[in-house]
């Protein structure tokens, strides 16, 4: 019973402390919106409402290299731990194996007797096991896991990523699409402008300097157009990538940003993130993993008890495989220990003392960094939500100003410079306005990250 009692060398886990507020300092005395309660948990794009974006999700699962080499690595880590997990059983080998001898003429009794050649057939089976007296194997098997678990965070990681990224550009380019559809309007609204002016030059009512200045708006407008393609192909290529696909031969339809405010995933409570997040979850199985290779390190300072046996036959005559006499066998227990190794033993322990203070820095600044994630996307929907506001109202005052300047130009009140300064406010004001709901959308998204995905 000896061999199969014994105790567990190095600390036993405990998740490393980390201030935790008791509270968002963003949220304040913020509501959020309504989660859409008839959706599956963790299918968080569905509550924007599009029909395309849930689409292209469907595809990332499936088709992502980041993901699917992110579910490699699960497999990997779990075969590795199966190979801890091995060491708790004996391991048996078997072999077959013959041996031809002529032994020297000059070392028998006789110096100069003739020594005929010896064939010798051997077929043993050995046998061994490890006593795991100081909890070794215990402790590879508890790292192990613990990086199986790992690896299975990175994944969910890499899937939330994926999937956020995803959202992002695909929100990107639609907000590209939602530009060149007003800077087209805003084109066709110039050109009745040059065909007014045009018309008021000829009755002398206008100067050629007008119709100068209004051609040059306009080809500046339909300029700006254009350049919107770049962008739009550059995010409609990242799309591709991340759905697994060729960028060649992917093309989304042109389309328009939304127009609805984006919705606003529930925070919880900051405590939350510790177990909702899988990074922070990763980073914490690495420390369990690390804190296990400790006892493995002191482990080696104790002796090892391995019990070997070995089971066989062997003969020098055929005639006699599987009879008794062939028959041979030993077993025994053995104790090893290392007496002196130059300090490596020190030097392992003291780099898997090293290795968990790294992977502990490592979960804190995870979990601090996670923090600052929420707090950064919950002002950006603070306040771009109070400035969409504004900016609707400067939206309103800027179209009302251009419609009277125009009015007051075809009466010939004021001059067309007017005319243009109040078309460029107008433009602009659209233009940040639209900036604004990108920039919402986006916060909304990284928002859900933040949290750790769901709702």
């Amino acid at each position: 019973m000896m061999f199969l009692a014994g105790c567990t060398v190095g600390p036993d886990f405990l998740r490393p402390k980390v201030e935790t507020p008791a509270a968002y300092k963003e949220a304040g005395d913020w509501k959020p919106a309504a989660p859409r309660d008839t959706e599956a948990r963790g299918k968080w794009w569905t509550a924007f409402g599009d029909a395309q974006l849930d689409g292209l999700m469907a595809q990332v699962d499936v088709s992502n290299q980041g993901i699917a080499a992110a579910e490699a690595q699960v497999r990997v880590s779990a075969a590795l731990a199966e190979q801890s997990r091995a060491s708790w059983w004996p391991s048996l080998t078997g072999q077959v194996s013959r041996t031809e001898s002529k032994p020297s003429s000059t070392t028998g009794p006789i110096v100069g007797a003739t020594t005929s050649k010896r064939i010798i057939d051997s077929m043993p089976l050995n046998a061994s096991w490890e006593a795991d007296l100081w909890g070794r194997i215990r402790r590879l098997v508890e790292s192990g896991d613990a990086s199986t678990k790992a690896s299975a965070s990175d994944l969910m990681n890499a899937r939330l990523s994926a999937q956020a990224t995803l959202a992002q550009n695909y929100f990107a380019l639609r907000s590209l699409d939602s530009q060149k559809t007003l800077l087209d309007e805003t084109t066709a609204a110039y050109a009745k402008t040059l065909e007014l002016t045009k018309n008021r030059y000829t009755v002398g009512v206008a100067s050629r300097a007008d119709i100068v200045q209004a051609e040059s708006q306009l080809a500046s407008t339909r300029s700006q157009a254009l350049d919107l393609g770049v962008q739009r192909a550059q995010l409609e290529h990242a799309i591709a990538v991340l759905l697994g696909t060729p960028a060649g031969g992917f093309t989304l339809a042109p389309g328009s940003l939304a127009a609805a405010p984006p919705p606003v995933p529930a925070t919880g409570l900051p405590a939350d993130l510790l177990e909702r997040r899988p990074d922070i979850a990763a980073a914490e199985r690495r420390v369990e993993a690390a804190n296990a290779q400790i006892g493995v390190a002191r482990a080696a300072f104790f002796p090892t008890a391995t019990l070997g046996a070995t089971y066989g036959y062997q003969t020098a005559t055929p005639a006699l495989w599987f009879k008794h006499p062939s028959l041979f066998w030993s077993v025994g227990p053995a104790l090893a220990l290392t007496l002196f190794d130059g300090g490596r033993r020190s030097a392992v322990s003291d780099q898997a003392m090293a290795s968990y203070d790294q992977t502990v820095a490592n979960y804190r600044g995870t979990v601090l960094q996670a923090f600052a994630d929420v707090e950064d996307n919950l002002a950006a929907s603070r306040i771009l939500e109070a400035e969409a506001e504004i900016q609707n109202e400067a939206v309103k005052s800027a179209q009302q100003s251009l419609d009277i300047t125009v009015n007051q130009y075809k009466a010939g009140i004021v001059t067309y410079l007017q005319v243009v300064v109040a078309q460029t406010q107008a433009l602009q004001a659209q233009t940040t306005a639209l900036g604004i709901r990108s920039r919402r959308m986006a916060a909304s998204v990284l928002l859900v990250k933040s949290l750790g995905g769901g709702w």
